[in-house]
């Protein structure tokens, strides 16, 4: 260690501070001889002024000259632009490292590479800094060989270190140390945004984060580009905390496109309750055909069919000026695709049909024939489409049987099956299991309802009909929409069927408890007969033998 100065330890880099390029030393009583470290750093220093603006998105600056080539930009004639502390002895006043490394965010101090950042006009050249030098940390020197702990970190000297970015990022690691290391002192990163890349830098300096609404989505394409998984976790929770119905969507398809599975799935949850507010969002006509075709899919939409085919009209029509294609009837069920199939006409009204998807001339004459003919004739016709309910329920579907035991020979002759029943807590109840022809395949015709039992109210019908193989099955026959159930209220299942003799039960139960394997908790269902006009269904034997419901 050099000599003089009361021992003083050099914390001036070569080529800054006092006596570089022979120009006068930051403070005007300060006057050691050319090349004398350890007399500079005994000289006063200045006074701190206050932290750093951003750096000129312009070329080299004055700053860039003084980290490179010791002149002084602070006091340079026109040096207004680039506003910043002294170089001299500035980590006097920053006690701690975090505070040494957060002053050199965006600074051209001891800068020893810099980053092209973004195209054209909006492009910004920002500095960084890669490889320690003694002045970041005056405790230590690259000759001196020790280990030294400051504020719980560990540096083992007597090597060249990385720094900043390497230790922050093993992009930046690899880009700087790794086999095909670069030498660059200038980086160009054309598919990354400015604000991004610094809220970046930022973090990486000082463990702080500066993400708004406007950068959030750039700031994680940046933090998974470069390996920074602690500030893609913070971008994610932003964007969870922000969560709407109206940016449901637009989160979505950047949700798949960084492939963040958590932040997708809540934004489906959203859809799911906010389903009619969502797809009504400007976002919605702007997500991919993929992310289109995952939220048809879904079964728990909250919405009526008609009102999701509109919406998926207005998305084909904007998809077709993406696509520079006229917006015509052909071109809509072109760019639709795969999603088409997945709207479900048969859970329409046929009025809804017949005022919206029967004239759109989206279908095909064969598809608008297949459909009205499974709306008005029994047995109902294969339809291509889809005839399961959206229950708009989460969870896992569960079903009772109320039978031990199957057997032959049950008749039909216009008047429904019933069976009452009340549960003990609110269920949903989305379809009934009916049993089939003893005869082999046939086709039935059934109407099911549920009846509020006090009031003679139906809440719930479907005009269906279902396919048999001719065994003992139980076949799923569903509602539209789903019917809540309340604990502790009566209520009619109601079966009216037409067709051949079919299988029934017998050795009824009447109670039965369903327990979810997960959380263990129960469902209780009681039975009871229902007096009136019935096919014979009662506790003992009959019809309706499966209850399908969502907890």
């Amino acid at each position: 260690m050099a000599a003089g100065g009361s021992g003083g330890r050099a914390s001036c880099p070569p080529g800054v501070g006092p006596g570089a390029g022979g120009g006068p030393g930051p403070s005007a009583n300060a006057t050691p001889a050319p090349g004398n470290a350890a007399a500079a750093a005994a000289a006063p220093a200045p006074a701190a002024p206050g932290p750093p603006p951003p750096v000129s998105v312009s070329g080299p600056g004055p700053g860039a000259q003084a980290a490179a080539g010791g002149e002084r930009a602070a006091e340079e004639p026109g040096a207004g632009a680039l506003l910043r502390e002294p170089v001299y002895n500035w980590q006097a006043t920053k006690p701690t490292v975090k505070e040494r490394f957060a002053f050199l965010f965006n600074n051209e101090v001891l800068c020893d590479v810099h980053f092209l950042v973004g195209k054209g006009l909006g492009a910004q050249r920002i500095p960084a800094h890669r490889i320690n030098h003694p002045s970041i940390c005056p405790s230590l020197h690259p000759t001196v060989i020790e280990t030294v702990l400051t504020e719980d970190i560990f540096f083992p000297v007597g090597l060249t270190f990385r720094f900043v970015l390497a230790v922050g990022s093993a992009v930046f690691d690899a880009m700087f140390n790794g086999g095909m290391a670069t030498t660059s002192t200038e980086i160009e990163l054309p598919d990354v945004e400015p604000a991004a890349f610094l809220a970046l830098l930022k973090f990486l300096y000082s463990d702080e984060v500066q993400i708004g609404p406007e950068t959030v989505m750039t700031t994680l394409y940046t933090a998974k580009k470069y390996a920074v998984p602690a500030l893609e976790a913070h971008c994610v929770e932003f964007l969870k905390k922000n969560l709407r119905a109206d940016n449901a969507f637009m989160l979505l398809t950047q949700a798949r496109l960084f492939d963040e599975p958590q932040l997708a799935s809540l934004c489906l949850e959203n859809i799911d309750k906010n389903t009619a507010d969502a797809i009504t969002a400007e976002g919605f006509t702007d997500i991919d055909l993929d992310t289109l075709v995952a939220v048809l899919e879904r079964d728990t939409l909250g919405i009526r069919e008609v009102r999701l085919f509109n919406a998926v009209v207005r998305w084909s029509e904007a998809e077709c000026q993406r696509q520079q294609l006229q917006v015509t009837p052909e071109n809509k069920r072109k760019v639709l695709g795969k999603a088409l199939a997945l709207i479900r006409f048969p859970l329409m009204t046929i009025e809804e049909f017949a005022a919206g998807p029967a004239q759109s001339g989206i279908l095909v004459d064969r598809e608008v024939v297949s459909l009205f003919l499974h709306f008005t004739v029994n047995p109902k016709p294969r339809v291509d489409f889809i005839d399961r309910p959206r229950c708009c329920l989460r969870g896992k579907e569960c079903s009772v049987n109320r039978f031990q035991q199957v057997e032959s020979r049950w008749g039909y002759s216009g008047t429904s099956d019933r069976i009452r029943f009340s549960v003990n807590k609110r269920i949903f109840v989305v379809g009934f299991g009916l049993y089939g022809s003893i005869h082999g395949p046939t086709d039935y015709q059934v109407n099911i309802q549920i009846i509020h039992t006090d009031s003679n109210t139906v809440l719930g019908q479907n005009d269906t009909g279902f396919s048999c193989d001719g065994s003992a099955s139980t076949f799923r026959v569903m509602f539209k929409e789903p019917v809540e159930v309340l604990p502790n209220v009566n209520y009619t299942a109601c079966a009216t069927l037409k067709g051949p003799d079919s299988h029934y039960g017998t050795k009824g139960l009447r109670k039965v408890t369903h327990e979810s394997p997960t959380t263990g908790a129960k469902t209780c269902f009681t039975f009871c007969y229902a007096a009136g006009n019935n096919n014979g269904t009662s506790v003992e034997d009959g019809q309706i033998p499966e209850v399908i419901f969502y907890t």
